[in-house]
This record gives structure tokens, sequence and C-alpha cells, in this order.
């Protein structure tokens, strides 16, 4: 960049005229700030970096490029907008206010349509548009500026592409680079421009919002927003007469308000849609705007009203939420919902969820209605719904599956983002299972750089996982293997989960998603020609066998088998359990690959909590040879109604395919002994009465007299059962049952000696009392820290005992349980003389005639002690 100057037109072409594409836009009071920033930038040698911060409405995106333009010339300025219908008006506008033919001057590039050129200078790109040049020319040769619009929506390719053009700034010297956003953390992302090396901060440039009247209604529906399956069939009949009613006010008020709708999916879109058709009677232009929705669709929807023209409604999903103005909206009805990403790691399965949007969404949304005048916002929810609503979007990299993500970044050389100045750290469960996903799929090599076949996969613009297929599809399956990825990465909805019969529909519809289906479906025939695989002789009418075999390359983590007995309900490889929605013609197959799988409840989930959404038949062959990096085979050893036995088990990742018994190897039956003690505990072990008693004197003498007594915790014993359990294991192991092993003998291959020998005497086992008997002494559990050694005796066994006795060397008095006759408590004592002297006389006073035939002398010192009535003594 030799010279950044606001007046410096690009080599061999006309500078764009920014006061004629500027005039009556806010922002062109702040481009001579933002040129000057970006100059003294480069003059200082830190390089052309700024953040600018400009409220929807003002212009910035109308304006920025142009300004970059002139000052980088000879070169062109790429501008990422999050969504394709963005950049496509965003591309339109701008050469409409330039005068020049889209294409020329300006032009643009998304998924599957490109209308730019050799002249282009001003070229607006989809940030996965942009991240696939990055890695096919990191040096973006040509280009002179980089503009990443939008960057608080915290899009995952965008969040990607800041820490990429970041490290190219810190190579390239000359390339300029501006962050855009109507609301975000200005420093922190100044900071972020600076790259990983913490170089100096990208300068701030802010536009003052241009502010017009909005009144704000809040219109809440009677009933939930959402329900177990979604969105509610109610509330969306609450938007859409909202909507009608909202509107037909407007428009009694001024002919020429529109108004736009927003709901969370490309579904209910369809749902108002329909519904406000029939409410308006034709007299409104009911316009639907989504990501399924044609190219032509979609630029009418964002284009203005014709002279003449009907007043219309814009039923939206957030397509429409920032990046572009919708000329003539005055009205907006919020729904107050979005869809975000979700992952579930516990299931396997990622998609996106309808969730409250944030506040600053809510902001982003009602600002449309005032953009270009006073406006009005219907909220059709609470005001208290919305002050619970978080504060921000969630960042998609927090949320969303991270496969197609952990590639780019493979392929960059910064695996797992390590080293990139990210505005959020990738989470690091999601990051390793799409490391270990990209493993398994040949895409990264063990240290997480990216192999031959990755960089291959990362050139198809796909998932990973469809990338794959349409390479190892296409030589199976032909055709088919294109017209299954464009249907699987095109979000069609499949009835009943039949994917198969989905594309039966799609191949022969004329409308609108059949048009764009099938032109995905060539463009990625090509996609797959160029990348080198071979069409095999299978044409487009492949069977629904053949459509599964596709999708099972794709997601071999969800090939199904059907669970014997429980009706449609099915096992993915995944370990996942699903059922088909009621009614689904893939009832009864055995073996099925799944697109899709959702969490869900009632009826559609068959009980298990989730719901096949999209899926195809198979063949139990082509599941295995599909699948085959998940099948393996080993002999499976486990304790079964107290004894070890063990099968040759032969699965499909979590699908048992084959299952004989065999006998356990020594090693197979000790580690699944020892699988059931860290299950379990020492529970599982059958401990005899001798055994336990033994192990609870060990425990006592441990607490009490410390080493060299042994520690005999569940968490010491557990630690290393080998230490004192192993001749025992190899006997468990080997077969026999556990009631068959003494662990006395095992514990006292723990006992320390020469100190063994005083065991009987630190803790006896028995206690002789003045009548002759020898009492079991009963000690606590391991690990009671406070327990006591217990004596339960007949009251009139102890006459005449004049000392407590006392155990582990003199520490502990032995706690006496005195017993009636029929053997119940009478008192509790570790101070037998006392009991004597003062509690025992109330005793004998309740005691003496309920229990006349046993002895109650006045004097218990002298009496004799004896376990027998009067008459027998």
């Amino acid at each position: 960049m030799t010279s950044l100057r606001l007046d410096n037109p690009a080599k061999g072409a006309a500078p764009f005229d920014l006061d004629a594409i500027g005039s009556g836009l806010a922002f062109a009071g702040t481009l001579s700030a933002l040129a000057s920033a970006l100059a003294a930038g480069e003059a200082d040698g830190t390089g052309a970096a700024a953040v600018v911060q400009a409220p929807p409405g003002t212009g910035k995106t109308t304006l920025v490029p142009p300004l970059l333009a002139n000052m980088v010339p000879g070169t062109k300025v790429v501008v990422t907008q999050p969504r394709r219908v963005a950049a496509r008006a965003a591309a339109r506008r701008l050469a409409a206010l330039d005068g020049s033919i889209l294409g020329n001057r300006v032009g643009y590039t998304v998924r599957g349509e490109r209308n730019a050129g050799p002249r282009t200078r001003v070229e607006f790109v989809t940030p996965g548009i942009l991240l696939r040049r990055l890695l096919a020319d990191p040096g973006l040769g040509g280009v002179g500026a980089v503009i990443l619009d939008e960057v608080h929506e915290r899009g995952l390719d965008t969040d990607l592409l800041i820490g990429m053009v970041a490290e190219v700034r810190a190579l390239r010297g000359d390339l300029a680079v501006v962050a855009m956003s109507a609301t975000l953390d200005a420093d922190r992302f100044a900071a972020l421009l600076a790259g990983p090396d913490g170089g100096t901060l990208a300068a701030v440039v802010d536009c003052p919002a241009v502010r017009h009247p909005l009144e704000t209604r809040w219109v809440p529906a009677p009933g939930p927003r959402l329900d177990a399956r979604g969105v509610t069939s109610a509330f969306l009949d609450h938007v859409a007469a909202t909507a009608a009613g909202a509107h037909a006010q407007a428009l009694a008020r001024d002919g020429s308000t529109d108004a736009l709708v927003f709901l969370p999916g490309a579904r209910e879109v369809a749902h108002v849609a329909a519904v406000l058709r029939g409410a308006t009677g034709g007299t409104t232009d009911i316009l639907e705007l989504h990501g399924q929705a044609s190219a032509a669709e979609q630029d009418r929807a964002v284009s203005g009203r014709t002279p003449g023209g009907r007043p219309r409604i814009i039923v939206s999903t957030d397509l429409a939420e920032s990046s572009l103005t919708v000329p003539g909206v005055r009205l907006v009805v919020d729904s107050g919902l979005t869809r975000e990403p979700r992952r579930d790691a516990a299931r396997g399965m990622s998609g996106l969820v309808t969730v409250s949007c944030s506040q600053a969404s809510a902001v982003q949304r009602a600002g449309r209605a005032a953009r270009q005048g006073p406006g009005t916002v219907v909220r059709c929810y609470s005001d208290q719904a919305f002050g619970a609503a978080p504060a921000h979007v969630t960042p998609e990299i927090a949320t969303a599956d991270l496969t197609g993500a952990a590639l780019v970044l493979a392929c960059w050389g910064s695996p797992r983002g390590e080293g990139l100045a990210l505005p959020d750290a990738p989470p690091g469960p999601a990051m390793d299972d799409a490391m270990e996903l990209l493993r398994e799929l040949g895409a990264v090599d063990p240290d997480g750089h990216a192999t031959a076949h990755g960089k291959l996969l990362v050139g198809i613009p796909a998932d990973p996982r469809l990338a794959r297929a349409l390479l190892d599809g296409t030589p199976v399956a032909g055709a088919v293997a294109a017209d299954v990825v464009a249907v699987v990465a095109g979000d069609h909805r499949a009835p009943g989960a039949d994917l198969a019969g989905l594309l039966t529909r799609l191949r022969s519809d004329a409308g609108p998603e059949g048009r764009r289906w099938k032109h995905e479906s060539l463009r990625l025939r090509e996609v797959a020609r160029r990348a080198g695989a071979v069409a095999g002789t299978n044409g487009s009418g492949g069977g629904a066998v053949l459509v599964g075999s596709v999708v099972a390359l794709a997601y071999p983590d969800r090939v199904a088998r059907r669970v014997p007995g429980e009706g449609e309900r099915y096992l993915l490889s995944s370990g996942t359990r699903a059922g088909l929605p009621a009614g689904s013609s893939l009832a009864g197959h055995e073996w099925l690959a799944v697109a899709e799988v959702a969490r869900a409840e009632g009826r559609d989930a068959a009980g298990t909590g989730a719901v096949i959404r999209s899926a195809a038949p198979l063949s139990a062959d082509a599941a295995e040879e599909c699948a085959a990096h998940l099948v393996s085979e080993e002999v499976e050893a486990e304790v079964v109604q107290g004894k070890v036995a063990a099968r040759r088990v032969r699965r499909l990742g979590a699908i048992v395919l084959a299952s004989t018994p065999v006998r356990p190897s020594p090693e197979q039956g000790r580690a699944a002994v020892a699988r059931l003690l860290r299950r379990d505990g020492l529970g599982a072990l059958e401990w005899s009465t001798a055994a336990a008693a033994l192990r609870r004197r060990l425990a006592l003498l441990r607490r009490e007299l410390g080493e060299p007594w042994p520690d005999v915790s569940d968490e010491a014993l557990l630690a290393d059962p080998d230490a004192w359990l192993g001749p025992e294991l190899e006997v468990l192991g080997g077969g026999a049952a556990f009631a068959s092993v003494d662990l006395t003998d095992a514990l006292r291959r723990l006992l320390p000696w020469p100190e063994a020998a005083s065991l009987e005497q630190l803790a006896p086992e028995w206690l002789a009392v003045p009548s002759g008997s020898r009492i079991r002494v009963d000690y606590p559990a391991a690990g009671d820290p406070d327990g006591r050694p217990v004596v339960a005796v007949k009251l009139q066994e102890c006459f005449g005992m004049a000392e407590t006795p006392r155990v582990a060397d003199g520490r502990v008095a032995v706690l006496f349980h005195l017993l009636s006759p029929a053997r119940r408590p009478l008192a509790v004592t570790d101070d037998l003389p006392s009991f004597w002297s003062g509690p025992y006389a109330q005793v004998r006073a309740e005691m003496r005639g309920r229990y006349p035939r046993h002895p109650w002398p006045e004097d218990p010192w002298t009496a004799p002690a004896t376990a027998r009535t009067n008459r027998r003594k």
C-alpha cells in the first residue's frame, strides 16, 4: 500500500464517487476519520487496520468498501457478509449507487453462484468463501483489503477469519483489515486484529447513530411459545394474527408501510406466510425470506416495493436481522425466537434448536423498523420474557459441532486453533471429538496436522463428513452421491424421516425447492469430478439402499439397527437410542443410515429421548462396509450371577453383530473382576462373617495406632487389589464362584510382621465376661472416624465387672450394650463402675417385676454373674 489517502484512485480505473454513493447516509461523515486512521497505521509501520462501530442503517456496509477500494490501487477489496442474501443485496446496492453493472466493478461470490470478474474492485463474499480462498492462497494475492462485516454475530466462520486474517496482516504489511459491526466490544476486536503476537491495536472508529422514533408494543400470546415438539401452532397463529392486525393499522395511517416478521426457521415462516395469505385476501404481497428460498425469492424479499406495487409483509428468519436494510419497512413483528446450533456430546448429536433470541438480537430486529424513519416493533412475548433472555448471542464456537472448523484450522497449520488470536478458544471436549472424527476420516495425522486427504476434503464446500461421502460415494453410487449430499446439506425436511422418499419427490419437483436442489446436486457432481472422484455406473435413479450407503459413508456413527422387541426403536453405532416418527414409512427396516437425529420428547421419540428426522434403509453388508473402521471383535468377560463368564462379541460400534460363549483367559477373567470392583466397589465381593470382622478390627487399629497397621478403607483396597487379593483374583478369573472364595486369608496378607502377633491382644475378636461367656466384639465399619467397638451382652452376665475393658493398646474403651433377658437394650455405657453405682438401681426397679425369674440383686458388685435364670441357677 504505497499511499493510503481518501482521494487515491485505483490504478487504471476511475475511483468510486464517495460523495454520490454516500448521499444521505450517516456514515459519510465518518469516512474521513476512518481514512485517516488507516493511513496513520500504514504510515507508522503498524499496518492499516481499524474496527468500525456503527449502528444499523448508517451505511457502513455501503461506504466502507468503496473507500478502501479507492485507497488500495490496483487490488481488490473483499467484504464478508454472514449470509448469501446479504452479500448479493450489498453488492447490488453498491453497484446501483455506483452506476455500474453488477459483476463489473462490484460483484459477489456465494456458494454455487459467482457474479464477479477480473475488473471487480469490490467483491462481497460469504465467510466460507474467504476461508477456502485463504487455504488455497494464504497470502491473498491480488487482495489489498479485507472487510469483515457483522462480526458481532459471532458466526463460527467469521471467528476463524478474525484469527487467520490477523496472521496474514502480520505477514503482509500492505494488507488493510477492517472489522465492522453494529454492536461489538470494539477494544477487544482491536486487540484481536493485532494478531497472536500482540502487535499494535487496530484503530477504533465510531459512527453516531441515526435515531428515529421507535414505538414498542408487547402482545404476548395466551399460551406457550414452545413445547416438546418445537414452536406451537397456536403461537404461530398468534404471530400471524398480530402481524395482520398491526399491518392493517399501519396501512390505515400510511399506505407505504411494509412489515417484517421474524420467526426462527423456514417451517415457521411457511406456516405464518400461509396464514397471512389467507388473512389478507390477496391485497398484500406475502414474501418468504429464509435460507431454503431461491436466490430470486430472497432478492425479491429484500428489494423495495416497486412503484405502485401492493403493500408487503416479509416473513423472515434472522436473515433480515442485520447486514442489510429492507426498504419500506416501518413495522417489525418479532416472535422473539431463533435457531441456534447445539451439540449433545452425550448422545453424539448436533443440530439446531429453537431458543429465545438474545436481547441484543431483539434490539437489532426492532431497529429494522426505524432505519429510514419512525417505526413500530410489536413483540409477541412479554417484557418479562425479554428481560430473562440472554444479553448477547451465544458464540457459535461455544455450541456447534467443530468438525469443519477443526479441519480448516488443521489445514491452516494451527491444529485446534493453537496460536491463533480467536475471539473465544474452542471448547476442549468439542474439539477433542472433532479431531477424533477427522482422524477416523483420514483428514489429520496423529499430531493434528492435515493430511493430503484432509486438504482435499476442505476444498469441498460441505461438512467434512458429507465431503467424504461425496468423494467415496461417487465411485460406488455415481450421481446418487451428489444427490444425497445436496439434499442433506440443503436442510430439506424429510416427511416421516424418509430421506429416499424426499429424494424421489425432489427429482420430479419443478418448483423452487426442486430447482434449488437440482442446482446444488449438479454443482456437487462437478466438484466431485474436479476432485478426481470417478463416477460409478449407478445413475440418479439409485434405490433407497444406495441412498442409505451414501448417508452411512457420511455418518458411520449414525448407522442404526432396530432393537428387537422395542417397536420402532433403533440403536445407533454411537450408542444413542432413537425412535422413528409415528407413522414413518421406514418402520420395520432392520438397518437404517441416519442423516439427522435430534433430541425430542413424546410420541415421536418412542420413549428414547431422541427422534430420527432423516434416514434411509441400509443392508447389513453395506452397514459393515461403510462403517468398517467401527467393526471390532473381542472377547468380553463379565461377572454374571457371581461367576466370570465370557463371550466373543463382534460389534459395529455399540451395535452387537454376533455373540458366542467362550472360555475366558485368566487375564480376561482378572480384568472382568477388576472392572466389577471399579464399578460396584468392595460390596461386589462375598464377605464372610470372619472376613468382615477382621477387616473392621484392622481398620480400628489403623485409625488409632496408624502405621504399620494396613489401610483397609475402600479407597486403599480398590487402589491396588493385586497387593492383597492376587491369588483370589486368579481363582475368580478362572470361573470360581465368588461365594467359594474366603477373603480372610487375603486380608491376613496385609498384616504387618512382627506386629501381627499382637493382633488378638490389641483387637480381640472375643471378650470374656464374668459369667464365663465369650462375647464377640463388634468393631466399627472401616472408614468410620468415631465408631467404637461394641459388646452386646445380658446385664446379669456382667455382675461384679469393676473395670471397662479397653482395646488398641488401651486407647479405646469398649462400649457395652447391656441387654434385658429378652435381649432388648437396657443401658449403653463405657463406664461400668459408674453404671453399677448409679443407673443400675433404676433399671432394677423397672425390670425385676417384668423378669422375676432372673436375678436383680441389690448389690451388683458381689452378686455372681450368670447367664441363667434363678431356677436354673
